[in-house]
């Protein structure tokens, strides 16, 4: 058995991890890496023949995982894509998206004579693409075991993170050895609006772990709801400004929808217009309504003793672009959610075209932004920064709160590696983080007595 990793080594985005058992050639997660500074060329470069692809593992739907899929399926992939049904349907809501930004930046680019998408100036993948895409999909329901082949079973654990986040467990005959090995994925917190908390994983031979809060620890003592209040009352009511929450429209702005009704429902703010100008998000709260079931308790309970958790007073979800521009011209005090997290395309690059240069405007971050994004260089502190083809003075403040970060921190990582016995358990793989964030993590690990690999990229490790 032989495991390759390659992609999310030593970095975040782009995770795609080769497990290889005899032939039989397994791929888990297949996603786009966003810090290649949208050289789209790069993410098409396979290092292995798509052909060759027995399987694909689909951990959860976030595009640095799923984003690369329809790639694969282009280049001849003619597989099974594995996954539980909340994340087929939510990725194929954001492959289709990403279809749209390919597209759009592939005719700007096309006017200057010079694309960076691939070698004929076309977008990475088209409609079709994510159509035969999702054809392959297979859906699994959470703690199932499904067997692959006669020597493979595949069990999918909840972690949080996202509706319908797994870790992959694989149990493995290997040549009348019995190997396994997990893969976390993303993995989530406890407490987490909406999301139930990740559940414990069993005991296996080989854990593969996301690092991205290595080191780090999330914020302390304040709960979402009092964090939120602290600064919208800040910004929007007693400074009678706007706020502008950049949020991936697929998980973060249905648990911040979710906060914002809490708030408001209790009397926590006088009433505030919300405006949730994401299309897809609208989309992808249909699916969080569909799987109800697999929502958290206080989701649940709020459901039944006060009605739809996604839906207030105050509360509008902007679909058209016409709408979208309107809002711009709502001068009263309003927050404005809006896609995309990163800053990296999306209407939410619109209003911060309008309002970056606005003293009364505040944009709160909620969640992590990869190097190399616009969301990543206002959040360190830039001046002066590009948007829509001008250079603009950043005039609006901006924050950041980890209180909405779906990613479990340092100590959520250390208590999934501890349920495993140290003793039994034979490497620990770090993937999906800084350096400095893996190396943090190793250091806790390693102290710990677990053995630990932080793995170079598409270097193969024998198991």
């Amino acid at each position: 058995m032989k495991l390759t990793i390659h992609g999310a080594a030593r970095q975040v985005t782009g995770s795609m991890h080769l497990l290889q058992v005899d032939k039989y050639k397994i791929l888990v997660d297949c996603g786009l890496d966003y810090e290649k500074d949208h050289n789209i060329q790069m993410n098409e470069d396979f290092p292995f023949d798509p052909v060759e692809i027995d399987l694909v593992i689909l951990t959860h739907a976030h595009i640095d995982h799923s984003g690369n899929l329809p790639t694969l399926v282009r280049l001849g992939f003619e597989g099974q894509i594995l996954c539980t049904p909340p994340t087929a349907d939510l990725t194929e809501l954001l492959l289709m998206d990403s279809v749209s930004i390919f597209m759009r930046k592939a005719q700007k680019k096309g006017k200057r004579g010079k694309s960076k998408f691939n070698s004929g100036g076309q977008p990475l993948y088209l409609q079709k693409h994510v159509m035969d895409t999702v054809e392959r999909f297979v859906t699994i329901g959470f703690n199932r075991p499904f067997r692959v082949n006669g020597d493979i079973e595949l069990t999918f654990i909840p972690v949080g993170h996202l509706l319908g986040a797994a870790a992959a467990v694989l149990k493995i005959n290997d040549n009348g050895t019995e190997k396994s090995i997990a893969f976390t994925g993303d993995i989530g917190r406890k407490n987490y609006p909406v999301l139930n908390d990740p559940e414990s994983l069993p005991q296996v031979d080989y854990l593969v772990t996301e690092s991205t809060y290595g080191g780090r620890f999330h914020s302390k003592g304040k709960s979402v709801e009092e964090t939120l209040v602290e600064v919208i009352e800040k910004a929007c009511i007693k400074e009678q400004g706007r706020m502008i929450i950049p949020a991936f429209s697929i998980g973060r702005t249905q648990s911040l929808v979710f906060a914002l009704n809490k708030i408001f429902s209790s009397g926590l703010l006088p009433p505030v217009k919300v405006f949730v100008d994401s299309p897809m998000a609208s989309m992808a709260t249909g699916i969080y309504r569909k799987y109800h079931n697999l929502v958290n308790q206080e989701a649940q309970d709020f459901y039944k003793n006060q009605g739809d958790e996604f839906e207030f007073d105050n509360l509008t979800y902007v679909e058209t672009l016409k709408d979208s521009r309107q809002v711009s011209n709502y001068f009263e005090p309003c927050i404005i959610i809006s896609s995309a997290g990163m800053l990296e395309g999306g209407r939410i690059q619109d209003h911060l075209f309008y309002n970056i240069q606005n003293y009364y405007c505040t944009i709160l971050f909620i969640g992590y932004c990869a190097k190399g994004t616009l969301g990543h260089r206002l959040l360190r502190g830039d001046s002066i920064v590009h948007i829509k083809d001008r250079d603009l003075a950043v005039y609006a403040t901006i924050k950041q709160t980890d209180v909405l970060s779906a990613h479990g921190d340092h100590e959520d990582l250390t208590n999934v590696v501890h349920q495993q016995d140290k003793t039994k358990n034979k490497s620990v793989f770090l993937v999906h983080g800084e350096t400095e964030s893996m190396q943090a993590l190793a250091d806790s690990l390693e102290f710990d007595e677990y053995k630990v690999v932080i793995p170079e990229k598409g270097i193969s490790y024998e198991l």
